[in-house]
Protein backbone atom coordinates (compact mmCIF):
# COMPACT_ATOMS: atom_id res chain seq x y z
CA UNK A 1 0.00 0.00 0.00
CA UNK A 2 1.37 3.71 -0.65
CA UNK A 3 2.44 5.68 2.44
CA UNK A 4 0.41 8.16 3.77
CA UNK A 5 2.83 10.45 4.90
CA UNK A 6 4.79 13.09 2.21
CA UNK A 7 7.77 15.51 2.75
CA UNK A 8 6.86 18.95 3.23
CA UNK A 9 5.74 20.90 -0.32
CA UNK A 10 5.47 24.93 -0.37
CA UNK A 11 2.28 25.14 -2.66
CA UNK A 12 1.21 28.62 -1.81
CA UNK A 13 4.40 30.01 -3.37
CA UNK A 14 3.61 33.36 -4.67
CA UNK A 15 6.61 33.63 -7.24
CA UNK A 16 6.39 32.03 -10.63
CA UNK A 17 9.28 34.12 -12.61
CA UNK A 18 12.21 31.94 -12.71
CA UNK A 19 12.38 27.97 -14.38
CA UNK A 20 13.98 27.56 -10.73
CA UNK A 21 10.60 28.32 -9.35
CA UNK A 22 8.59 26.26 -11.52
CA UNK A 23 10.14 23.07 -10.78
CA UNK A 24 10.32 23.41 -6.74
CA UNK A 25 6.52 24.15 -6.89
CA UNK A 26 5.29 21.47 -9.19
CA UNK A 27 2.44 19.03 -7.29
CA UNK A 28 3.43 15.59 -8.79
CA UNK A 29 1.01 14.23 -5.89
CA UNK A 30 -1.36 12.43 -8.15
CA UNK A 31 1.57 10.88 -10.44
CA UNK A 32 2.99 9.26 -7.20
CA UNK A 33 -0.05 8.16 -6.09
CA UNK A 34 -0.98 6.45 -9.46
CA UNK A 35 3.03 4.87 -9.85
CA UNK A 36 2.67 3.53 -6.66
CA UNK A 37 -1.01 1.50 -7.32
CA UNK A 38 0.27 0.06 -10.06
CA UNK A 39 3.62 -1.28 -8.10
CA UNK A 40 1.45 -2.62 -5.63
CA UNK A 41 -0.70 -4.31 -8.49
CA UNK A 42 2.68 -5.65 -9.94
CA UNK A 43 3.47 -7.15 -7.14
CA UNK A 44 0.17 -9.03 -5.95
CA UNK A 45 -0.18 -10.36 -9.49
CA UNK A 46 0.15 -8.18 -12.31
CA UNK A 47 -1.49 -4.87 -13.49
CA UNK A 48 -5.45 -5.36 -13.33
CA UNK A 49 -5.86 -3.17 -17.19
CA UNK A 50 -3.95 -5.13 -18.86
CA UNK A 51 -5.94 -8.43 -17.87
CA UNK A 52 -8.25 -10.32 -19.34
CA UNK A 53 -12.32 -10.42 -18.59
CA UNK A 54 -11.47 -14.29 -18.76
CA UNK A 55 -8.80 -13.72 -15.87
CA UNK A 56 -10.69 -11.31 -13.26
CA UNK A 57 -14.45 -12.41 -13.50
CA UNK A 58 -15.90 -15.99 -12.94
CA UNK A 59 -19.44 -17.16 -13.84
CA UNK A 60 -21.02 -18.93 -10.61
CA UNK A 61 -23.31 -21.94 -12.11
CA UNK A 62 -24.02 -23.83 -8.71
CA UNK A 63 -25.19 -20.56 -6.91
CA UNK A 64 -24.87 -20.12 -3.37
CA UNK A 65 -25.37 -22.76 -1.11
CA UNK A 66 -26.30 -20.99 2.26
CA UNK A 67 -28.78 -19.00 -0.11
CA UNK A 68 -31.04 -22.03 -0.67
CA UNK A 69 -30.43 -22.92 2.58
CA UNK A 70 -31.74 -19.97 3.60
CA UNK A 71 -34.92 -19.54 1.11
CA UNK A 72 -35.58 -23.74 2.31
CA UNK A 73 -36.14 -22.94 5.57
CA UNK A 74 -38.36 -19.66 4.49
CA UNK A 75 -40.46 -21.44 2.33
CA UNK A 76 -40.91 -24.79 3.91
CA UNK A 77 -42.55 -27.11 1.04
CA UNK A 78 -45.80 -28.76 2.44
CA UNK A 79 -45.78 -32.48 3.31
CA UNK A 80 -47.49 -33.90 0.66
CA UNK A 81 -44.90 -32.44 -1.94
CA UNK A 82 -42.52 -34.14 0.61
CA UNK A 83 -43.98 -37.66 0.42
CA UNK A 84 -44.68 -37.41 -3.43
CA UNK A 85 -41.00 -35.83 -3.71
CA UNK A 86 -39.53 -39.11 -1.89
CA UNK A 87 -38.33 -41.99 -3.62
CA UNK A 88 -38.03 -45.22 -2.45
CA UNK A 89 -34.49 -47.98 -2.50
CA UNK A 90 -36.99 -50.81 -2.63
CA UNK A 91 -38.31 -51.63 -6.29
CA UNK A 92 -41.92 -51.23 -6.74
CA UNK A 93 -44.16 -54.58 -6.63
CA UNK A 94 -44.69 -55.78 -10.48
CA UNK A 95 -48.13 -55.35 -11.14
CA UNK A 96 -48.37 -57.94 -14.64
CA UNK A 97 -50.42 -60.79 -14.53
CA UNK A 98 -48.81 -64.18 -13.49
CA UNK A 99 -49.71 -67.41 -15.36
CA UNK A 100 -49.89 -69.03 -12.13
CA UNK A 101 -52.50 -69.29 -9.89
CA UNK A 102 -50.83 -69.67 -6.61
CA UNK A 103 -51.40 -66.94 -4.32
CA UNK A 104 -49.98 -67.85 -0.65
CA UNK A 105 -49.05 -71.38 -1.36
CA UNK A 106 -52.19 -72.87 -1.76
CA UNK A 107 -53.49 -73.96 -4.89
CA UNK A 108 -57.08 -72.44 -5.79
CA UNK A 109 -59.93 -74.86 -6.67
CA UNK A 110 -60.66 -74.87 -10.29
CA UNK A 111 -64.55 -74.40 -9.74
CA UNK A 112 -64.12 -71.68 -6.97
CA UNK A 113 -66.34 -68.63 -7.89
CA UNK A 114 -65.40 -65.14 -8.35
CA UNK A 115 -65.80 -63.16 -4.65
CA UNK A 116 -67.14 -59.16 -4.86
CA UNK A 117 -68.79 -57.24 -7.22
CA UNK A 118 -66.26 -57.60 -10.23
CA UNK A 119 -67.48 -57.96 -13.94
CA UNK A 120 -66.72 -61.34 -15.42
CA UNK A 121 -64.87 -61.11 -18.69
CA UNK A 122 -67.58 -62.10 -20.89
CA UNK A 123 -69.97 -59.91 -19.62
CA UNK A 124 -67.63 -57.20 -20.48
CA UNK A 125 -67.09 -58.33 -23.79
CA UNK A 126 -71.01 -57.65 -24.46
CA UNK A 127 -71.20 -54.45 -22.69
CA UNK A 128 -68.02 -53.38 -25.46
CA UNK A 129 -69.98 -54.96 -28.27
CA UNK A 130 -73.13 -52.86 -27.16
CA UNK A 131 -71.36 -49.80 -26.60
CA UNK A 132 -69.13 -49.83 -29.83
CA UNK A 133 -71.81 -50.62 -32.60
CA UNK A 134 -74.82 -52.91 -30.76
CA UNK A 135 -75.40 -57.04 -31.61
CA UNK A 136 -74.93 -56.44 -35.27
CA UNK A 137 -70.87 -56.53 -34.82
CA UNK A 138 -69.49 -60.10 -34.43
CA UNK A 139 -68.60 -61.14 -30.79
CA UNK A 140 -64.94 -61.76 -31.71
CA UNK A 141 -64.29 -58.27 -33.55
CA UNK A 142 -65.04 -54.89 -31.70
CA UNK A 143 -63.94 -51.59 -34.06
CA UNK A 144 -64.26 -47.87 -32.80
CA UNK A 145 -66.61 -45.70 -34.68
CA UNK A 146 -64.14 -43.17 -36.97
CA UNK A 147 -64.83 -39.58 -35.69
CA UNK A 148 -65.37 -37.27 -38.96
CA UNK A 149 -65.12 -33.59 -39.15
CA UNK A 150 -68.52 -32.29 -39.96
CA UNK A 151 -68.19 -29.19 -42.00
CA UNK A 152 -71.29 -26.96 -42.43
CA UNK A 153 -70.45 -24.99 -45.74
CA UNK A 154 -70.48 -28.74 -47.49
CA UNK A 155 -72.62 -28.84 -50.54
CA UNK A 156 -75.18 -31.50 -49.94
CA UNK A 157 -77.57 -33.29 -47.20
CA UNK A 158 -75.24 -33.29 -44.44
CA UNK A 159 -76.42 -29.76 -42.63
CA UNK A 160 -79.65 -30.15 -43.29
CA UNK A 161 -81.87 -32.16 -40.78
CA UNK A 162 -85.13 -33.79 -41.81
CA UNK A 163 -88.04 -34.49 -39.80
CA UNK A 164 -89.60 -37.90 -39.79
CA UNK A 165 -92.19 -38.09 -37.02
CA UNK A 166 -95.56 -37.20 -38.33
CA UNK A 167 -96.48 -34.30 -35.96
CA UNK A 168 -94.12 -32.25 -37.99
CA UNK A 169 -95.60 -32.69 -41.38
CA UNK A 170 -97.21 -29.75 -41.23
CA UNK A 171 -94.00 -27.65 -41.31
CA UNK A 172 -91.93 -26.21 -44.53
CA UNK A 173 -88.47 -28.45 -44.77
CA UNK A 174 -85.55 -26.67 -43.40
CA UNK A 175 -83.28 -25.31 -45.91
CA UNK A 176 -80.06 -26.34 -46.13
CA UNK A 177 -76.84 -23.81 -45.04
CA UNK A 178 -75.77 -21.93 -47.26
CA UNK A 179 -72.07 -20.47 -48.12
CA UNK A 180 -72.33 -16.53 -47.34
CA UNK A 181 -70.68 -14.88 -50.93
CA UNK A 182 -68.08 -13.16 -48.54
CA UNK A 183 -66.21 -16.30 -47.42
CA UNK A 184 -64.58 -16.19 -50.50
CA UNK A 185 -64.36 -12.52 -50.96
CA UNK A 186 -60.47 -11.41 -49.68
CA UNK A 187 -60.56 -8.64 -47.11
CA UNK A 188 -60.55 -5.02 -47.99
CA UNK A 189 -57.93 -3.12 -46.52
CA UNK A 190 -58.33 0.84 -44.91
CA UNK A 191 -55.40 2.07 -46.27
CA UNK A 192 -55.69 5.16 -47.99
CA UNK A 193 -53.05 3.93 -50.90
CA UNK A 194 -54.90 0.76 -51.27
CA UNK A 195 -51.83 -1.21 -50.41
CA UNK A 196 -52.61 -4.60 -48.35
CA UNK A 197 -51.42 -4.08 -44.57
CA UNK A 198 -48.97 -6.76 -43.21
CA UNK A 199 -49.93 -8.65 -40.01
CA UNK A 200 -46.54 -7.78 -38.59
CA UNK A 201 -45.33 -4.40 -39.93
CA UNK A 202 -41.65 -3.94 -40.29
CA UNK A 203 -40.71 -0.96 -37.23
CA UNK A 204 -39.05 2.26 -38.14
CA UNK A 205 -35.17 2.87 -37.44
CA UNK A 206 -36.00 5.54 -35.30
CA UNK A 207 -37.94 3.70 -32.45
CA UNK A 208 -35.17 1.60 -31.86
CA UNK A 209 -34.14 1.57 -28.01
CA UNK A 210 -30.71 2.77 -29.07
CA UNK A 211 -31.83 4.25 -32.69
CA UNK A 212 -28.60 5.91 -34.97
CA UNK A 213 -29.03 9.68 -34.69
CA UNK A 214 -30.36 10.06 -38.19
CA UNK A 215 -32.97 7.63 -38.23
CA UNK A 216 -34.02 9.23 -34.55
CA UNK A 217 -33.87 12.64 -35.89
CA UNK A 218 -35.78 12.04 -39.53
CA UNK A 219 -38.75 10.44 -37.33
CA UNK A 220 -38.51 13.09 -34.80
CA UNK A 221 -39.48 15.93 -37.66
CA UNK A 222 -41.56 13.34 -39.19
CA UNK A 223 -43.55 13.43 -36.16
CA UNK A 224 -43.60 16.59 -35.43
CA UNK A 225 -44.66 18.30 -38.83
CA UNK A 226 -47.42 16.32 -38.12
CA UNK A 227 -48.52 17.50 -34.52
CA UNK A 228 -47.99 20.97 -36.17
CA UNK A 229 -50.69 20.52 -38.95
CA UNK A 230 -52.97 18.80 -36.44
CA UNK A 231 -52.07 22.16 -33.66
CA UNK A 232 -53.05 24.39 -37.08
CA UNK A 233 -55.88 22.25 -38.05
CA UNK A 234 -57.59 22.65 -34.80
CA UNK A 235 -56.87 26.57 -34.24
CA UNK A 236 -58.51 26.85 -38.32
CA UNK A 237 -61.34 25.45 -37.10
CA UNK A 238 -61.94 27.34 -33.83
CA UNK A 239 -61.46 30.23 -35.63
CA UNK A 240 -64.35 29.21 -37.84
CA UNK A 241 -66.82 28.55 -35.24
CA UNK A 242 -65.92 31.61 -33.63
CA UNK A 243 -66.85 33.46 -36.64
CA UNK A 244 -69.69 31.71 -37.40
CA UNK A 245 -71.36 32.41 -33.43
CA UNK A 246 -70.33 36.38 -34.15
CA UNK A 247 -72.28 36.66 -37.24
CA UNK A 248 -75.27 34.33 -35.69
CA UNK A 249 -75.03 37.14 -32.74
CA UNK A 250 -74.83 40.34 -35.42
CA UNK A 251 -77.82 38.90 -37.32
CA UNK A 252 -79.94 38.30 -34.00
CA UNK A 253 -79.40 41.83 -32.81
CA UNK A 254 -80.21 43.30 -36.60
CA UNK A 255 -83.09 41.38 -36.23
CA UNK A 256 -84.35 43.18 -33.05
CA UNK A 257 -83.52 46.72 -34.13
CA UNK A 258 -85.92 46.03 -37.48
CA UNK A 259 -88.77 44.99 -35.31
CA UNK A 260 -88.09 47.72 -33.01
CA UNK A 261 -88.51 50.36 -35.71
CA UNK A 262 -91.65 48.18 -37.53
CA UNK A 263 -93.37 48.95 -33.81
CA UNK A 264 -92.64 52.62 -33.94
CA UNK A 265 -93.26 53.77 -37.54
CA UNK A 266 -96.64 55.92 -37.83
CA UNK A 267 -99.45 53.95 -39.40
CA UNK A 268 -99.93 54.85 -43.22
CA UNK A 269 -103.09 57.34 -44.30
CA UNK A 270 -103.47 54.12 -47.24
CA UNK A 271 -103.57 51.05 -44.81
CA UNK A 272 -106.44 53.13 -42.90
CA UNK A 273 -108.25 53.59 -46.00
CA UNK A 274 -108.33 49.89 -47.35
CA UNK A 275 -109.01 49.01 -43.37
CA UNK A 276 -112.38 51.14 -43.99
CA UNK A 277 -113.02 50.17 -47.42
CA UNK A 278 -112.96 46.17 -45.59
CA UNK A 279 -115.17 47.25 -43.12
CA UNK A 280 -117.73 48.95 -45.53
CA UNK A 281 -118.24 46.05 -47.49
CA UNK A 282 -121.35 44.31 -48.01
CA UNK A 283 -120.92 40.79 -46.44
CA UNK A 284 -121.61 38.19 -48.71
CA UNK A 285 -124.65 35.51 -47.92
CA UNK A 286 -124.06 32.17 -45.70
CA UNK A 287 -123.69 28.84 -47.38
CA UNK A 288 -126.11 25.87 -46.73
CA UNK A 289 -125.02 22.80 -44.81
CA UNK A 290 -125.22 20.50 -47.85
CA UNK A 291 -123.16 23.28 -49.89
CA UNK A 292 -120.73 22.38 -46.74
CA UNK A 293 -120.78 18.98 -47.34
CA UNK A 294 -120.25 19.07 -50.62
CA UNK A 295 -117.07 21.70 -50.45
CA UNK A 296 -116.02 19.88 -47.58
CA UNK A 297 -115.71 16.55 -49.55
CA UNK A 298 -114.54 17.73 -52.69
CA UNK A 299 -111.82 19.19 -50.24
CA UNK A 300 -110.67 15.87 -49.19
CA UNK A 301 -111.17 14.12 -51.89
CA UNK A 302 -108.04 16.54 -53.84
CA UNK A 303 -106.23 15.93 -50.48
CA UNK A 304 -106.39 12.49 -50.71
CA UNK A 305 -105.34 12.37 -54.31
CA UNK A 306 -103.17 14.39 -53.23
CA UNK A 307 -101.49 12.40 -50.71
CA UNK A 308 -101.10 9.13 -52.93
CA UNK A 309 -99.92 10.95 -56.04
CA UNK A 310 -97.21 12.12 -53.51
CA UNK A 311 -96.57 8.47 -51.87
CA UNK A 312 -96.26 7.22 -55.54
CA UNK A 313 -93.82 9.86 -56.21
CA UNK A 314 -91.52 9.10 -53.16
CA UNK A 315 -92.49 5.06 -53.45
CA UNK A 316 -90.54 5.65 -57.10
CA UNK A 317 -87.64 8.11 -56.03
CA UNK A 318 -86.93 5.45 -52.96
CA UNK A 319 -86.45 2.73 -55.58
CA UNK A 320 -83.99 4.93 -57.85
CA UNK A 321 -82.07 5.90 -54.96
CA UNK A 322 -81.89 2.46 -53.85
CA UNK A 323 -80.94 1.17 -57.17
CA UNK A 324 -78.29 4.48 -57.45
CA UNK A 325 -76.76 3.16 -54.24
CA UNK A 326 -76.22 -0.20 -55.39
CA UNK A 327 -74.62 0.94 -58.14
CA UNK A 328 -72.28 3.49 -56.59
CA UNK A 329 -71.30 0.85 -54.17
CA UNK A 330 -70.88 -2.13 -57.05
CA UNK A 331 -68.62 0.77 -58.13
CA UNK A 332 -66.52 2.15 -55.51
CA UNK A 333 -65.85 -1.88 -54.44
CA UNK A 334 -64.46 -2.63 -57.60
CA UNK A 335 -62.67 0.45 -58.06
CA UNK A 336 -61.20 -0.28 -54.66
CA UNK A 337 -60.07 -4.40 -55.69
CA UNK A 338 -58.58 -3.38 -58.67
CA UNK A 339 -56.72 -0.50 -56.82
CA UNK A 340 -55.99 -3.02 -54.18
CA UNK A 341 -54.76 -5.84 -56.68
CA UNK A 342 -52.66 -3.52 -58.54
CA UNK A 343 -50.90 -2.08 -55.65
CA UNK A 344 -50.81 -4.94 -53.59
CA UNK A 345 -47.83 -6.16 -55.89
CA UNK A 346 -45.60 -2.89 -55.94
CA UNK A 347 -46.58 -1.28 -52.73
CA UNK A 348 -47.08 -1.65 -48.98
CA UNK A 349 -50.43 -0.08 -47.19
CA UNK A 350 -49.69 2.25 -44.03
CA UNK A 351 -51.94 1.71 -41.33
CA UNK A 352 -51.65 5.26 -40.35
CA UNK A 353 -53.43 7.45 -43.06
CA UNK A 354 -56.50 5.60 -43.46
CA UNK A 355 -59.08 6.11 -46.28
CA UNK A 356 -62.34 8.65 -45.52
CA UNK A 357 -64.61 5.98 -46.06
CA UNK A 358 -64.82 3.19 -43.61
CA UNK A 359 -66.80 -0.17 -43.15
CA UNK A 360 -69.32 0.97 -40.10
CA UNK A 361 -70.14 4.56 -38.06
CA UNK A 362 -67.21 3.87 -35.49
CA UNK A 363 -63.86 5.68 -36.19
CA UNK A 364 -60.38 3.34 -35.39
CA UNK A 365 -58.62 4.81 -32.82
CA UNK A 366 -55.44 6.78 -33.91
CA UNK A 367 -52.49 4.18 -33.24
CA UNK A 368 -50.28 4.95 -30.81
CA UNK A 369 -47.06 7.45 -30.94
CA UNK A 370 -43.64 5.29 -31.42
CA UNK A 371 -41.32 7.93 -30.62
CA UNK A 372 -38.67 8.09 -27.82
CA UNK A 373 -37.94 11.78 -26.82
CA UNK A 374 -34.31 12.98 -26.18
CA UNK A 375 -35.09 12.83 -22.78
CA UNK A 376 -36.20 9.55 -22.16
CA UNK A 377 -33.55 8.01 -24.24
CA UNK A 378 -31.38 4.68 -22.60
CA UNK A 379 -27.71 3.69 -23.21
CA UNK A 380 -28.53 0.22 -20.97
CA UNK A 381 -31.24 -2.15 -21.27
CA UNK A 382 -31.86 -2.93 -17.97
CA UNK A 383 -33.14 1.30 -17.83
CA UNK A 384 -35.69 0.25 -20.54
CA UNK A 385 -39.08 0.23 -20.10
CA UNK A 386 -41.69 -1.75 -22.00
CA UNK A 387 -44.35 0.53 -23.94
CA UNK A 388 -47.41 -0.52 -25.72
CA UNK A 389 -50.28 -2.73 -25.75
CA UNK A 390 -49.83 -5.83 -27.87
CA UNK A 391 -53.50 -7.05 -27.31
CA UNK A 392 -54.49 -3.16 -28.67
CA UNK A 393 -52.13 -3.29 -31.29
CA UNK A 394 -53.30 -6.85 -33.02
CA UNK A 395 -57.10 -5.95 -32.51
CA UNK A 396 -56.19 -2.28 -34.34
CA UNK A 397 -53.81 -4.71 -37.09
CA UNK A 398 -57.13 -6.76 -37.81
CA UNK A 399 -59.54 -3.94 -37.87
CA UNK A 400 -57.47 -2.01 -40.49
CA UNK A 401 -56.47 -4.93 -42.52
CA UNK A 402 -60.44 -5.52 -43.00
CA UNK A 403 -60.08 -9.11 -40.87
CA UNK A 404 -63.03 -7.55 -38.40
CA UNK A 405 -65.79 -4.54 -38.96
CA UNK A 406 -65.71 -1.68 -37.29
CA UNK A 407 -69.01 -1.64 -34.89
CA UNK A 408 -69.76 -2.42 -31.28
CA UNK A 409 -71.64 -5.26 -29.85
CA UNK A 410 -75.16 -4.18 -29.01
CA UNK A 411 -76.01 -5.23 -25.90
CA UNK A 412 -79.26 -4.13 -25.57
CA UNK A 413 -81.45 -4.57 -28.35
CA UNK A 414 -84.00 -2.38 -29.41
CA UNK A 415 -87.29 -3.27 -28.71
CA UNK A 416 -90.75 -3.06 -31.71
CA UNK A 417 -93.41 -0.19 -30.63
CA UNK A 418 -96.62 -1.51 -30.59
CA UNK A 419 -99.57 0.23 -29.74
CA UNK A 420 -102.48 -1.04 -27.65
CA UNK A 421 -105.50 0.15 -28.24
CA UNK A 422 -109.31 -1.24 -27.08
CA UNK A 423 -111.64 -2.37 -29.83
CA UNK A 424 -115.64 -0.89 -29.71
CA UNK A 425 -116.94 -4.40 -30.30
CA UNK A 426 -119.81 -3.52 -27.71
CA UNK A 427 -121.23 -0.53 -30.12
CA UNK A 428 -120.63 -2.91 -33.06
CA UNK A 429 -124.87 -5.37 -32.36
CA UNK A 430 -128.41 -5.08 -33.72
CA UNK A 431 -131.50 -5.91 -32.27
Amino acid sequence: MASTTRPPSQFNQPSRKGKKAWRKNIDITEVQEGLEIVRDEIITGGIIVEKASEELFAIDTAGDRDIAKAYRLKHKPLKADEILAARSAIPPVDSRKRSSRLTDGVLEPSGKKRRGGGVPFRELQRLKHIAYGGESIPKDVVEIPETKIYDPWVDGSNGTITMQEPRFSFLEPPKPVKEPKTLKQAPISLAANGGEIPAVKKPDPGISYNPTFRDWDALLVKEGEKEIETEKRRLRDAEEEQQALESVTAAAEEEDVAISDREGDIEDPETEAMEKAWVTRKRPERKTQPQRNKIRRRKEAERKALWESQMKKKALQAAEIKKIKKAIEAKELSRIEAEAKKKKATEEGDDRVLRRRRFGKIPIAEPPLELVLPDELQDSLRLLKPEGNLLKERFRNALVRGKLETRRPISQWKKKRRSVTEKWTYKDFKI
